[in-house]
């Protein structure tokens, strides 16, 4: 019966790698709607399932069979088709004969480039059942898996072996094989509690068949179970639990029947730094810690089962001894690590590679701290102390802690400063200049700790570009996006008033002659600004708005931020529009008249005493607009020298009148030479007034004429 059906289908595996599973489930939802789009076939919505041992999807009110489609096949032209006598071809002939028809049958097809002979054909849908296996198997060849396993003797391939395929459409069994596997109508529960097969009648049936079988298939629903049976827990001990997303959601993905359950520790373990304990319990054992409200850790966690075991006190008894030699070597490597104060560990620096290029950690640790404390400098920070924070920043490296937990270099470091002795602010910032480490991470909030960062960043920025190492693509195999990223935040958000290219230039600066660091900075600065257009972007912000001040080169990235904001409040100013079709106006007729740009930089340079002739002013609508243009330069400078970007942009909106009286009345490109090149000067004013901003003429508004 022709019509739509519910589908469910069903890939059963062996256990799938967890931190993929809900990268693969979107995967297998999006691929394989786009192929019934492909296809013709009209649908509901589609709900994702996925669980360590399975990815199905259900798709509701799916087409039971394609529409039926005209096919149209053009063939010869008319005057190729028929000779002068009206007789057909063998074009016309033979293009009959592909088409399995008679001369007769073929239609004429009239367009504007002439006419055809054309053949059409009514091809009639197939059956959405008889199309799922060809147009899943294609759907699972796409996933992003980056690497393939086989399995038997068989040439298929997929992210683990399958077991079994369930597909049912309303009430019936798909036919066919998907990767090699028989379709069936069944699948399968829990794999100690209800391991035997499941009958699936109908699509609306499988997630309560699964849920009676101790499977929870749908990923979001068990992922908020655990974190409700997390969040009880840890209220029963006055506690609550640490859940950090990424790692819910590769618990969730280990597990089919959630059953949280409260482990010990011994208080002992207390004296180790909370972060080396939450490590050890996250990255090693997939476990939730547990904090007192004031953020002190408690000695306590929270594991995951997949089982509703009888007796859950053997399960936390045995997962409270796993933790224990994890706790004792922590310790044992903490107790280790103290023996030898901080400063001492950087002889052992020279033996760690940073890039075989660009020499060891020592001598990046070298050139960072000359260029730590010019920028310490330059902001009215401690130079000897950001020196000397740059010195210890990377020991934390050749410590046993941070060799067993890489991820908590810089905060090792911090402990291990602080115990040696060293002064808060160089403890601190050996902590945060690896900050920000991702997206929307916190900043350095130390004066060594900003200045540090920097310093790091700017050094590898420099230094990977001068070898040539280019991010290309997705690789970026030294960070340089987050590196760029992390400067422009510092300087944009802390503020600090800083010129990047300058930056560049001293991070350059301390490189060895071998190394042609002073080359790389033009294309380093480039790649960084770039970076800007993502940053904005995040923000909601205008891309135009970008565009305007990126034209202006506005190398200071705090400035640049202000100048951004002030044309973004500009662009919803009723004279906006205008403003900006006569800038962009303007542009086109000194780039066709070959008068060159005005220099950023104005009002402070005049064109107006530069270019402009007083006594060849001779119409109204243009001694109004130069009158008008001498006053605002006046207001304007002052506001410029404070970066009042904004209420420059707003005196700069009463030009609106002036501009169009002058573009409505005056002939700027006149016969007479001396008056032409006036008139250019005074339109050539009014575009300096504003590129002291922003090139507003890259605004494309609604209303721009």
């Amino acid at each position: 019966m022709e019509g739509t059906q519910d589908l469910l289908i069903e890939i059963g595996t062996e256990e799938l790698p967890p931190t993929a599973l809900l990268r693969l489930s979107r995967a297998f939802k999006d691929e394989l709607t786009e192929q019934f789009a492909a296809q013709g076939l009209a649908h509901g919505g589609a709900q994702t399932f996925a669980t360590p041992r399975r990815l199905a999807l259900l798709v509701r009110a799916l087409a039971t069979r394609q529409p039926d489609r005209e096919l149209v096949r053009r063939g010869p032209a008319l005057k190729a088709a028929f000779d002068a006598k009206g007789r057909p071809t063998k074009a016309a002939l033979g293009f009959a004969k592909s088409c399995g028809v008679d001369l007769t049958e073929l239609a004429q097809e009239e367009t504007d480039k002439g006419s055809w002979l054309s053949h059409r054909r009514i091809q009639p849908g197939q059956a959405t059942r008889e199309l799922l296996p060809e147009l899943a198997a294609d759907a699972l060849g796409k996933l992003p898996i980056p690497k393939r396993m086989r399995w038997g003797d068989s040439d298929v391939s997929f992210v683990r072996p399958v077991q079994w395929v369930c597909a049912v459409l309303g009430t019936t069994t798909v036919p066919g094989s998907i990767l090699d596997i028989s379709i069936g109508n069944r699948t399968y529960g829990h794999r100690f509690h209800d391991p035997e097969s499941i009958l699936i009648e109908t699509p609306r049936q499988y997630a309560e068949c699964l849920r009676r079988a101790h499977v929870e298939p749908d990923f979001v629903t068990r992922r908020a179970l655990i974190r409700e049976q997390a969040a009880a827990l840890a209220s029963s001990v006055q506690g609550q639990a640490c859940i950090p997303e990424d790692l819910l959601d590769e618990v969730t993905a280990l597990c089919e029947w959630p059953v949280a359950l409260l482990g010990h520790f011994d208080e002992a373990f207390l004296d180790v730094p909370a972060e080396v304990l939450i490590a050890t319990m996250q990255q090693h054992q997939k476990y939730f810690p547990v904090s007192a409200r004031d953020g002190a850790l408690l000695p306590y966690f929270i594991t995951i089962s997949n089982i509703e075991s009888r007796e859950p006190d053997l399960v936390r008894a045995g997962n409270e001894r796993v933790i224990r030699p994890r706790f004792s070597d922590a310790r044992f490597f903490w107790q280790q690590d103290l023996r030898v104060p901080l400063a001492d560990r950087r002889p052992a620096l020279e033996r760690v590679v940073f890039q075989h290029r660009l020499g060891s950690m020592a001598d990046k640790s070298r050139r960072v701290a000359g260029c730590c404390r010019r920028i310490a400098a330059m902001v009215g920070y401690d130079p000897a102390l950001a020196e000397r924070a740059a010195q210890l920043a990377k020991c934390d490296l050749v410590t046993a802690m941070v060799g067993e937990f890489a991820a908590l270099q810089g905060t090792m470091g911090r402990y291990y400063a602080t115990r040696s002795g060293e002064d808060p602010c160089v403890a601190a910032a050996i902590e945060e200049h690896y900050l920000p480490r991702q997206a929307g991470d916190r900043l350095p909030r130390s004066d060594c700790g900003r200045a540090l960062a920097l310093a790091d960043k700017l050094d590898t920025l420099v230094g990977i570009f001068a070898i040539g190492e280019r991010p290309t693509g997705v690789k970026d195999p030294y960070g340089l996006r987050r590196a760029a990223i992390g400067v422009l935040r510092i300087l944009i958000e802390t503020p600090l008033a800083l010129d990047l290219r300058a930056l560049l230039g001293d991070a350059a600066a301390v490189f060895p002659a071998d190394i042609d660091a002073r080359a790389a900075v033009p294309e380093a600065y480039e790649y960084v600004m770039e970076r800007l257009r993502g940053y904005y972007a995040e923000r909601r912000v205008d891309a135009d708005a970008v565009d305007a001040v990126m034209a202006v080169d506005a190398s200071v990235p705090s400035d640049f931020d202000q100048r951004v904001r002030a044309v973004t409040a500009f662009s919803n100013l009723e004279a906006a529009a205008s403003l900006a079709a006569a800038n962009k106006r303007i542009a086109n007729i000194l780039k066709k008249s070959q008068t060159s740009e005005p220099q950023i930089g104005y009002p402070q340079t005049s064109h107006l005493d530069r270019g402009l002739r007083q006594e060849l002013l001779a119409e109204p609508a243009e001694l109004a607009l130069a009158g008008r243009i001498k006053e605002l330069r006046a207001r304007v400078a002052p506001m410029l020298e404070v970066q009042d970007y904004a209420g420059a942009l707003t005196a700069l909106a009463e030009l609106r009148t002036d501009v169009d009286r002058f573009f409505d009345e005056v002939m700027v490109m006149a016969e007479r030479s001396d008056l032409r090149a006036n008139r250019l000067a005074l339109v050539q004013a009014v575009r300096a007034l504003f590129t002291s901003i922003a090139d507003i003429s890259r605004l494309r508004l609604a209303d721009q004429p």
